[in-house]
């Protein structure tokens, strides 16, 4: 299992294939077994973000933030010497992408963002966004954090196989994750400024407050394109042209 240094922890990561550099920021609740192995055409990386599958974490490790993230993913790039790539995120994966294209110019050349939740952008995402915090909060006092992961997959469809197994194991992470998705200073003019070609998908259990924000996103980034489900790999073959 080969390792780059991120911003203070190892970094556990896949890569295969030739070309152009693609890399994989998976979200919440995931690590880098959820991408395809291989995205055709491409050199392609998957790294599991800190806390998760086998990369490192502080000890103990119970906050993030958007920023430390996006710090993780511009050292793996740089030290893989894949600048510049073609990014895919995830949720908060999707944050830590934008924040990159924000601050770290070079890095990135086009990305791809499923289910970014920029929720400030949407009024409507208020209630949904409560419910799920009395819903997570219900279910951590039943069962602790591993039952509170697994409602909160269950209400995305996802909580089966392995995917939830693996994410039981990491739910600690996936906590410092759900507290730090509000932890990104994103206005609209700041999306305005990002001129790279972007994809914005939604994922097949995208709720209407999140494909909302999807909306929101695409209509500020001034080179974005707005996609449905679609594979991941067919909108990123598209910016790879």
């Amino acid at each position: 299992m080969p390792v780059v240094e991120g911003a203070g922890v190892e970094l556990a990561y896949d890569e295969a294939g030739a070309g152009p550099a693609v890399v994989l920021v998976h979200g919440m609740a995931a690590d880098r077994a959820i991408w395809p192995p291989e995205i055709a055409g491409a050199r392609t990386i998957a790294y599991d973000r800190r806390g998760y599958g086998e990369s490192g974490a502080p000890e103990p490790y119970a906050r993030t933030t958007v920023a430390e993230q996006a710090e993780d993913l511009a050292a793996l790039v740089r030290a893989l010497d894949a600048a510049p790539a073609v990014a895919a995120g995830a949720d908060l994966g999707a944050l830590v992408v934008l924040d990159v294209l924000k601050r770290h110019a070079g890095v990135l050349r086009a990305a791809v963002l499923i289910d970014p939740p920029v929720f400030q952008l949407v009024r409507e995402a208020l209630e949904p966004l409560a419910a799920e915090r009395l819903m997570l909060e219900e279910a951590l006092r039943d069962g602790g954090r591993e039952r509170a992961v697994e409602a909160w997959l269950a209400t995305r469809g996802a909580a089966a196989g392995e995917r939830l197994t693996r994410a039981r194991r990491d739910a600690g992470a996936f906590f410092a994750d759900y507290g730090g998705q509000a932890t990104l200073p994103l206005s609209r003019g700041d999306l305005r400024a990002i001129e790279v070609p972007v994809a914005v998908l939604d994922s097949g259990g995208a709720a209407a407050h999140a494909r909302a924000a999807s909306d929101a996103v695409a209509r500020l980034l001034p080179a974005a394109r707005r996609g449905g489900t679609e594979d991941v790999a067919v909108a990123l073959a598209e910016l790879l042209g």
